[in-house]
Parts: C-alpha cells; sequence; structure tokens
C-alpha cells in the first residue's frame, strides 16, 4: 500500500511510518518539521515538508500520485499540537492547527485522494470519566481544548462519512511512551522541545539533565493524591494503527465509522511512574510537588476490548517497567551520542 503519513517525522508517526516500511508499504511522509525533525523519519522513505493547511499542496500530491499511476490508498494522520496545558493558555493555535488544518486535509481527499483515513485522536475527548475503564461509548465532555480540538475532528469525520462515504478510523490514545525495539536495536524514541511528557523528562534527571520531576498536584481523589494515566508502548499503538487501515477494506467499514480506545488496560500514578524510572535506571529521580494544571483529569484508564475483539489487536508491552526500560534505552543511547559532539 502507499499511504501518507502526516506528521510521519514525530515520535509517533516516524514509528508507524518506519513499521510501514518494515512490512513492505511505501509510506510518505508528510510534515512541517515545526516541532520534528528530518531524521525522525525513516530512511528510505519519500518526504515532503510542507504544510498540512496548505490544501492545494495536499490535494496536488494526492492528484500527481493518481497521474503517475499510483495513487495513495489511505492517510494516516498525525500531525497536531498535542500539549493540552499549552491549549488552556493559546487556544486558537490549537483550533488553528488540528481543527482547521484537518478540514485541509479532508477537502484535499475528497477532491483527489483516498477514502480511508485513520486518524489519531486522544483520550483527552473523555474529560473527568464518570466511570473507569472508560469504553467508548462513555461521554465526551474535553476538560482542555487540546481535547475539544480533537472530538471537533471526530465530528467532521462522522459527517464525512455520512454524507461523503469517507472511511475512517478514530483511535484514542492515553499515554504513549516507550521506544521501538528492533533488530538494529532501538533507533528511535520520544523527545520534544520542549519536553513535557512525563517519562522523558523524568529520565532527564536521571541523565542529570534536570535536578528533579515535578509532580503537578498531589490533592487529586486518588490512591497517592496524584494523576493517573494509561501508558501505551509506541510500538503497541504502530500495531493498531496498520491493523484499523486494514479493517477500513472491509464491508462494515463501509457502513460504520470505527473508534477504538488505545491503552493496557492499566493505569499507574505519576509517584509509580517515578518509582519505576527509579528502579529501572537506579537513580534516586528527586520530587518537586507544585500547583495542580488546569485541565488535568485526574484518573484515565483505557478499555481496549473492542480493538482486542475487533481487531485482534494484542499488546506486548503490558508491564509499565518495560515500557520505561525501552525509553530509557533509547535516552541513554541519545545523551551519549550528544556528549560526544
Amino acid at each position: 500500500m502507499r499511504i501518507l503519513v502526516t506528521g510521519g517525522a514525530g515520535y509517533i508517526g516516524g514509528t508507524v511510518a518506519a513499521l510501514l516500511a518494515a512490512q513492505g508499504h511505501k509510506p510518505t511522509v508528510f510534515d512541517n518539521l515545526s516541532h520534528a525533525r528530518r531524521e525522525m523519519a525513516p530512511d528510505g522513505v519519500d518526504f515532503v515538508e510542507g504544510e498540512l493547511a496548505d490544501r492545494a499542496e495536499i490535494e496536488g500530491l494526492f492528484c500527481a500520485a493518481k497521474d503517475q499511476g499510483e495513487p495513495f490508498d489511505g492517510v494516516l494522520h498525525f500531525a497536531a499540537l498535542i500539549e493540552a496545558g499549552e491549549s488552556m493558555v493559546r487556544p486558537e493555535i490549537y483550533f488553528r492547527n488540528n481543527t482547521a488544518s484537518t478540514l485541509s486535509l479532508l477537502e484535499a481527499i475528497l477532491a483527489c485522494g483516498p477514502r480511508r483515513l485513520v486518524f489519531s485522536s486522544t483520550a483527552a475527548v473523555y474529560g473527568e470519566p464518570e466511570s473507569v475503564p472508560i469504553r467508548e461509548d462513555a461521554r465526551l465532555k474535553p476538560t482542555n481544548v487540546y481535547g475539544e480540538s480533537k472530538l471537533l475532528v471526530e465530528h467532521m469525520l462522522s459527517w464525512f462519512h455520512r454524507i461523503h462515504g469517507l472511511r475512517s478510523a478514530s483511535l484514542r490514545y492515553f499515554n504513549v511512551a516507550g521506544a521501538p525495539e528492533g533488530p538494529a536495536g532501538i533507533t528511535r524514541g520520544e523527545a520534544h522541545e520542549p519536553e513535557s511528557h512525563l517519562i522523558p523528562l523524568i529520565l532527564d534527571v536521571a541523565l542529570g539533565r534536570r535536578k528533579s520531576i515535578r509532580i503537578y498536584g498531589d490533592d487529586y481523589p486518588t490512591p497517592d493524591g496524584t494523576c493517573i494515566r494509561d501508558y501505551i508502548h509506541v510500538s503497541d499503538l504502530a500495531d493498531a494503527h496498520l491493523l484499523a487501515l486494514q479493517a477500513l477494506e472491509s464491508d462494515s467499514a463501509a457502513n460504520d465509522r470505527m473508534i477504538f480506545n488505545l491503552g493496557n488496560g492499566q493505569g499507574f500514578s505519576v509517584r509509580e511512574v517515578i518509582e519505576s524510572a527509579r528502579r529501572v535506571t537506579c537513580h534516586p529521580i528527586p520530587a518537586e510537588i507544585h500547583p495542580r494544571r488546569a485541565g488535568d483529569p485526574a484518573v484515565l484508564v483505557a478499555s481496549s476490548e473492542k480493538a482486542i475483539r475487533e481487531l485482534g489487536w494484542k499488546p506486548r508491552y503490558v508491564k509499565l517497567d518495560d515500557i520505561v526500560r525501552t525509553a530509557w534505552e533509547w535516552h541513554r543511547k541519545r545523551y551519549r551520542a550528544e556528549s560526544l559532539q
């Protein structure tokens, strides 16, 4: 299959693009490199630097491929801003980048593109869940603009399916972490500039790049007072994307829009993640308590039974220490390489 991977130079998009290439598919990475690096795109795949908001550019890419007799078979859409805290300070850029730019992509698909799309959604569409683990039919009420910007895209996909017959799958991720292991070892991992995700921040402390890890709020209604999240390994997430893309070929996909939660079904508190990193790294990792951040739900834990049942998805990394271990191996390798420069 020939697949367009938007945001394919990022942490998740790059991992999925690499898996596509490894399985003999032909991914084309489309990224503006605003929050990614060119080297994160897999070697040997086509790369296009561009803006998702530029409908004409994407439409031209689709039409040129069709004219050359090699049309795209599907789109995996990762390109988005992802910081929930920032979204509560600058909501306008989230609605512009996440929602409006996706509309440009959808218009280009209708004009000249494939009618299969897998959308990178988020557990943030649920907001404060009424019960856990969260099922796909739970109430949708985001508590931050990031979640709202993704939910608006899900609404658009529902209407585009109903009116235009666009087949799509929305994958609602929980916290993605870890680094993919392969024949060449661990060659890519999670790093953002600036970094805001918990596990990379904790590992920065173990590497001596930070003095301590900040815990935002220790008065949540949880056993140890800190937020609880469901962590999914990036390789398990990549597997689910390919399975969803394949599922969109089925006859049932013509009648129903697919929505799946993706997590490992277990919740770990911020303190538990820190303890896991202490075990893996053998570093004390000092912690500081800070006030809560706006829009952070207390507990987000997935029920992934639907993805397991309907997609045949089988997560391989279900232990937190295994997820943290792969992340630690990549961060140590990256730190050594930077030290030699």
